[in-house]
C-alpha cells in the first residue's frame, strides 16, 4: 500500500507531491485524500517551500475520488475539503498534468494557481450522468476561474474538453507538444517562481483569491502591503535590481 500512497519530496523551496496509482488512473482512494492533507500540512509547516507542484505518474492525470471504495462517504465533502485547502495553501501552487483529468480531479488542479498540460490532455466530469450534485467550493472554482457558461458545458452537458477546448476556457494556461516539453517547462516555471520574494507571492496570492470570491479583506490587504514594503526582500530586491543582479531572497 505505501508504494501507491501519494508521495511528498521536498528540496529547498520547491515540494513536489506525486499520485502514484498509474494502474487505475491515478484514482484517489479514502487514504489518498487523507495523504495529501496531511502532506499539505508538512508543506505548510515548512517555512522555506514556496512552491508547490502537483504532478503524477503514467498516462493518465487524475480520475478522482474511488466512489465505491467507502459506502456511506460523502466524496464531495472529501473532495471539497482537500480542494479549497489546496487553494488556500501558502506556496504558489502548480500542476503538471501530462494527461486526463476526471471527475473531482479537474476541482483540484482548479484549486492550483497554474495548470500545465500537453497535447493528449482531456477532461469531463461525470456528476449528472452518476446522479452525482457537484460541491460547492468546486461550482465556485469552475465559475470564477472558467466562466459560467463553460462551467455548465462541463458540470451539466458533461462535455468533454480536449486539450486545446481545455487552453482556450483558461483551464491550462499552458499547452505543451509532449511530456518532455511540460517537464521542461514545469521546471522553468518552478524555478522562476522559487527565485520572488516569499512575502510579496504569498500575500499577492492569498488576496487574489480573496477578490475573486467576493471577500478580499481590505484591513488585511494593507497590513500586508505593509509587511512587504518593510522587508529585507523589498530592500534586497531594489538593490538587486540596480545592481543588475539576481536577487537573493529569505522571506523576511
Amino acid at each position: 500500500m505505501p508504494q501507491y500512497l501519494p508521495a511528498l519530496e521536498i528540496d529547498g523551496p520547491l515540494a513536489r507531491v506525486t499520485l502514484r496509482r498509474p494502474h487505475v488512473a491515478n484514482r484517489l482512494e479514502l487514504i489518498d485524500l487523507q495523504t495529501l492533507q496531511a502532506h499539505l500540512r508538512e508543506v505548510e509547516a515548512t517555512p522555506t517551500v514556496r512552491v508547490l507542484l502537483l504532478c503524477a505518474e503514467g498516462r493518465h492525470f487524475c480520475s478522482g475520488f474511488n466512489i465505491d471504495a467507502v459506502p456511506g462517504v460523502d466524496a464531495g465533502a472529501l473532495f471539497e475539503s482537500l480542494a479549497d485547502a489546496w487553494e488556500q495553501a501558502r506556496p504558489v501552487t502548480v500542476a503538471a498534468i501530462q494527461g486526463g483529468v476526471y471527475g473531482g480531479a479537474t476541482d483540484l488542479a482548479l484549486a492550483c494557481d497554474f495548470r500545465l498540460g500537453v497535447q493528449r490532455c482531456e477532461m469531463f466530469v461525470p456528476a449528472a450522468r452518476l446522479g452525482l450534485h457537484f460541491y460547492r467550493g468546486g461550482m465556485e472554482r469552475y465559475v470564477n476561474r472558467l466562466g459560467l457558461s463553460m462551467a455548465k458545458r462541463v458540470l451539466l452537458a458533461g462535455e468533454t474538453l480536449d486539450a486545446e477546448a481545455m487552453r482556450a476556457s483558461g483551464f491550462l494556461d499552458q499547452l505543451l507538444d509532449d511530456g518532455e516539453a511540460l517537464d521542461a517547462a514545469v521546471q522553468a516555471l518552478c524555478e522562476r517562481l522559487c527565485g520572488f520574494a516569499p512575502l510579496a507571492l504569498a500575500g499577492m496570492k492569498r488576496h487574489l483569491n480573496a477578490i475573486a470570491n467576493g471577500r478580499l479583506d481590505a484591513e488585511a490587504l494593507l497590513a500586508d502591503i505593509a509587511v512587504s514594503n518593510a522587508s529585507e526582500d523589498l530592500a534586497e530586491g531594489v538593490r538587486a535590481w540596480q545592481e543588475k543582479r539576481a536577487p537573493k531572497f529569505k522571506g523576511r
